[in-house]
């Protein structure tokens, strides 16, 4: 009975304590964003890079909308003249910027 006073009480006071002064946020975010903030066709290919971002003025002119891109088919950009394995990226980067898994960087991380 007592361990389980003084393990609630404690408890009570931990979470009452906050160690940052702005709730919700951690020392972690106090750098600038890392990712592109407003996205558009050239900012997400050259995100995906590997040769995708040669097909820019393609897309722009043919898709014309960001958004438009991101519900693209296959057979939409097969009838572009984009090769198949990038094809593949563009909808499998598309399939997952949507589900909010992936979002292209402000700058290409250097190996």
């Amino acid at each position: 009975m007592a361990w389980r006073q003084i393990f609630f009480n404690t408890r009570a006071i931990l979470m009452s304590q906050q160690p940052h002064p702005t709730p919700g946020f951690s020392r972690f975010f106090s750098k600038s964003s890392l990712y592109v903030e407003k996205v558009g066709i050239p900012e997400f290919l050259k995100g995906i890079g590997k040769g995708v971002e040669s097909h820019v003025a393609k897309l722009e002119s043919e898709i014309g909308d960001f958004q438009k891109l991101l519900v693209t088919r296959t057979w939409r950009l097969k009838d572009l003249k984009i090769p198949c394995q990038q094809r593949k990226l563009i909808l499998r980067y598309a399939y997952k910027y949507r589900l909010g898994l992936w979002r292209p960087r402000a700058e290409p991380v250097k190996s």
